[in-house]
């Protein structure tokens, strides 16, 4: 069945006053010099306390390097791996940010000893239990992992290798997001573990007691992060164990990250079919983890795509350093997809470089996104600019994220001009006419942190884009916007 926005122009918006939005383009006595394209490089921009709102301010171009932050992917990764290695590991370019500080904080109640460098927040030295992770008393353990799916699916499968009673919860969404898959994965291993049946969502509640191996069959199409979270806990257990996926797994790149970086910790995988069909996994009891001694964390390619995008939509010129044609990431593709629109991009090991030639207009596209669907998102508001229809497909963890993102993207994309249909696992966005945003548009981020920074590419379009709870941001980039006006001309 299909849904046109018309039917959804009033979904999931909330409008909050703000005719007293702070505008980065007003004199609030900020201080603004002329670049060297002729336009306005303005202060930090700063958030109106009163309606908890951001305006960014037409955006002319968008020039310069972007040194990116730490992946939240890989950084939640190298925590865990570091707790359950021999050894201490100094893990450095840590993203600062909820998710990783709800991490941090769990180690510690863990009385896994993290030493934070005074001089550099985004390096920890972590003291690994040479094993499993056991509870620090016999009274349950509750941790309390906010909305950081990073955390929650890996310490979930991670603590059961142990001894002790847990109960892992969140925020309200948090118990909104699946999480079965993972506990049939690891009950299947024996595991005294369970969530909501009701909901099939968090709280879960652990009584660990070490375990022996085994086999566990599960799905792969709502998460990868349920499969990374299983095969990152194995070297922990006791035994052999094998996993296989008995239907497809998405998000696939995800999950070949985990396989690259357990092995930097010393533990391999091995792998049997196709990661593209229904692969299995075998982690022998031979496997455990060895501290690498320093792991320096890569620059997060979702946080990449933001940058790219803007290139490619103003046809100005950005390099994002941290990531490149050697990333163990999987978004770094979304810059073939801007190529594919018709930008102009330039690989290096570890940067990548974009633009647009003025006569070269960006042309709609039709992708499959299910290896790329954060990166996906940006996507929806690349497709404003476009000439033609964009669809995007394969996205239907959308629907499972942050927030319900599928009508999330509808809405908001619908109020910026734009006409679109929604159907189960994809969407085709229709620009607005000749390109022209809507003015004044106040985005309703969902507290959603990719929902913030992938509208404010809007104001590429001439116009003012205000974003509802700005700090939305702080789950996995809280520096976004500043990065974002720092080369950016109004």
């Amino acid at each position: 069945m299909r849904i046109t926005s018309s039917a959804l122009t009033s979904l999931c918006i909330c409008f909050l006053p703000f005719s007293n939005a702070f505008s980065i383009g007003k004199n609030n006595n900020i201080a603004a010099q002329t670049s060297s394209k002729q336009g306005l490089r303005m202060a930090s921009p700063v958030v109106d306390a009163a309606t908890n709102s951001l305006t960014v301010t037409p955006i002319k171009s968008l020039d310069g390097t972007v040194t990116l932050p730490g992946s939240k992917s890989l950084s939640n990764r190298c925590l865990l791996l570091a707790a359950l290695s021999n050894g201490k590991t100094k893990v450095e370019n840590l993203l600062e940010s909820d998710d990783i500080r709800y991490m941090l904080e769990a180690l510690d109640q863990l009385n896994v000893p993290v030493e934070r460098d005074e001089n550099d927040k985004t390096t920890v030295t972590v003291t690994g239990q040479a094993g499993p992770i056991n509870a620090p008393s016999e009274e349950v353990c509750e941790l309390f992992l906010g909305n950081a799916g990073t955390a929650m699916r890996p310490l979930a499968a991670a603590l059961c290798m142990g001894n002790g009673k847990f109960v892992l919860d969140g925020v309200p969404r948090m118990r909104e997001r699946p999480i079965a898959d993972l506990i049939d994965g690891l009950r299947q291993l024996g595991a005294d573990v369970s969530c909501v049946e009701e909901t099939g969502c968090p709280p879960v509640t652990i009584n660990a007691n070490g375990l022996d191996g085994g086999e566990a069959s599960i799905s792969g199409k709502m998460s990868s992060q349920f499969l990374s979270s299983l095969l990152m806990a194995s070297p922990a257990a006791a035994g052999d164990i094998t996993i296989s996926i008995k239907d497809e797994l998405i998000s696939a790149p995800y999950v070949s990250l985990t396989i690259g970086l357990m092995k930097k910790f010393g533990a391999n995988v091995q792998i049997n079919g196709d990661m593209d069909g229904q692969p299995s996994f075998h982690i022998p009891a031979s496997e455990s983890y060895e501290s690498p001694g320093t792991i320096l964390v890569e620059g997060d390619a979702s946080s990449a795509s933001y940058f790219i995008a803007g290139a490619a939509i103003t046809g100005g010129t950005v390099t994002v350093r941290g990531c490149g044609s050697e990333s163990v990431q999987g978004d770094v593709a979304f810059a073939n997809v801007m190529e594919q629109m018709g930008a102009t991009v330039t690989w290096a090991a570890e940067s990548i470089t974009v633009t647009r030639d003025p006569d070269v207009k960006l042309k709609g596209v039709d992708v499959d996104c299910g290896k790329i669907p954060d990166a996906a998102m940006t996507l929806a508001v690349a497709a404003l600019f476009a000439e033609g229809p964009t669809t995007i497909r394969n996205v239907y963890s959308w629907r499972l994220k942050e927030t319900e993102r599928m009508k999330a993207i509808v809405a908001e994309c619908t109020k910026l001009g734009a006409t679109v249909e929604e159907y189960h696992d994809y969407c085709v966005i229709h620009p607005p006419k000749d390109n022209k945003i809507n003015e004044n548009v106040l985005i309703e981020t969902y507290d959603d942190h990719r929902m913030a920074m992938t509208f404010s590419l809007a104001a590429c379009g001439g116009v003012n884009v205000i974003i509802h709870d700005p700090g939305c941001t702080a789950k996995t980039f809280p520096t976004y916007f500043e990065m974002l006006d720092s080369i950016a001309t109004h």
